[in-house]
């Protein structure tokens, strides 16, 4: 009966929050049985700390800050004189109880949990990483303000953009600690679903309060909606000025410890490293086709250049949209930003490619190389990679390979070759014969061998 609240509005709220609340604890028991969740956590944080841009972090700071307490605390404090004075105080209460119930069990979670940040923190931070506080409060604070202002504007299309803009507001506020690398992808995800627990909670306390109760009409005097307008004002000057004296310690990324191997290619078959490439999840695509030992990045980028490779420009926003007006207009960009892969976890650190006949970036050689730990007795450095050649494009944001990989690992090791750079190389079978696909369902098959090349 959705006459009465304990009907049919009391049913929908109790399996909303059934629904939500086995969404949660699925996240949890994904991350105690370290699931899947758990490899694309590590490799979303990897991605991401790639493309870290300066100029997008001071932009999304000011997003982040949206969700600090002091700012939540703030703000639910001008919301409630506001709805006290326009006499819509049944909202209060149930506001508050979910505002608190947030903060509490996401601070319990992270002192149950005890889970690390990641390494790729951009700051320093002195609790736990689940759940994200942050995404908790967002969902549970600026969700309820999408509930109010939903129950009370009376248009449908104004309900909409409401709706539009809360979520896009949440949402970037949980992008922001992604990108920050102060959080997993779960800690954010498992921080919005606890965030609509409470929200649900809130909004449950909410109806019930105001169910069958008819509400006396209220317009707010002058007096009110000036008094209304200078606590909205002071909000934001405290919101900006928080803003601009914020400044948290920036964290240092610690090196890995360093494996010194006088034969690198045992280092791959003790299984210390992984002898495949990886998608988002963590599955099996190429192999490894190259170890390379050189002095160190600027040595061996020299080399590639000689051997006619050009270095790939990182991915930024100014180098996508270069991309994407030389595959519209079919030309060539020799130092075009390269789908990121996965090796280890990481994306890889260095991408080289090779114009084709075609003279286009729809088709062209790709290389891509990753630092890794290892180092040999003399000091060098070594680095592991794969190569391809793209055919065409796919989805528009990605593109096909040749299914045939091995000529492009034989093409790829007669250009260094040429350069005179080689002091010694060997090729040895390295994995079995391998047919298997990339993470957009690209074919490959391979023989499985190696080129281990030593530069002079």
């Amino acid at each position: 009966d959705k006459e009465i609240f304990s009907g049919l509005p009391l049913t929908l709220l109790f399996i909303a929050f059934v629904y939500v609340l086995f969404l949660f604890l699925g996240v949890i028991e994904a991350i105690i049985t370290s699931d899947v969740i758990v490899s694309v956590d590590m490799r979303v944080a990897n991605l991401l700390f790639a493309f870290r841009d300066a100029e997008l972090v001071k932009i999304l700071i000011w997003i982040t800050l949206l969700a600090k307490w002091q700012i939540i605390v703030s703000s639910a404090i001008v919301v409630s004189f506001i709805l006290w004075a326009w006499r819509k105080r049944t909202y209060i209460l149930p506001l508050w109880i979910t505002i608190i119930g947030s903060e509490l069990f996401y601070s319990l979670g992270k002192l149950a949990f005890h889970r690390p940040r990641p390494d790729t923190a951009m700051f320093i931070e002195n609790t736990f990483s689940f759940p994200s506080g942050h995404a908790t409060m967002a969902a549970a604070f600026y969700g309820f303000l999408i509930y109010i202002l939903f129950r009370q504007i009376k248009k449908w299309r104004y309900k909409i953009n409401v709706l539009f803009f809360g979520i896009v507001l949440i949402l970037s506020i949980g992008a922001s600690r992604l990108y920050f690398g102060v959080h997993f992808l779960s800690d954010v995800w498992s921080g919005y679903l606890l965030g609509a627990l409470w929200l649900l909670i809130g909004i449950t306390i909410s109806e019930w309060l105001r169910h069958g109760k008819r509400l006396p009409r209220f317009t707010p005097t002058r007096k009110i909606k000036i008094l209304a307008i200078i606590f909205i004002l002071a909000e934001i000057i405290f919101y900006v000025n928080f803003s601009l004296n914020y400044n948290p310690p920036i964290a240092h990324q610690e090196a890995t410890g360093v494996i010194v191997a006088a034969n690198v290619l045992s280092v791959f078959k003790d299984k210390q490293m992984p002898r495949f490439t990886e998608t988002l999840t963590g599955e099996h695509q190429e192999p490894l086709s190259f170890v390379i030992v050189a002095k160190n990045d600027k040595s061996f980028i020299d080399t590639m250049r000689r051997a006619g490779w050009y270095l790939a420009d990182p991915v930024t926003p100014t180098s996508i949209i270069e991309l994407a007006k030389s595959a519209i207009d079919g030309r060539d960009y020799l130092t075009a930003p390269m789908t990121p892969s996965f090796w280890n976890t990481r994306v890889h650190d260095l991408g080289f490619e090779k114009p084709t006949e075609a003279e286009t970036v729809r088709e062209r050689h790709h290389a891509r190389f990753w630092r890794t730990q290892i180092e040999t007795q003399d000091g060098k450095y070594v680095y592991v990679g794969t190569a391809s050649q793209d055919i065409g494009l796919k989805w528009l944001i990605t593109h096909t390979i040749r299914p045939d990989i091995d000529t492009e690992r034989k093409l790829l090791f007669s250009d260094i070759e040429g350069t005179g750079d080689v002091a010694s190389y060997v090729k040895e079978k390295f994995v079995e014969p391998t047919l298997g696909s990339n993470f957009s369902g690209d074919q490959f098959f391979t023989d499985g061998k190696l080129y281990l090349i030593i530069l002079k």
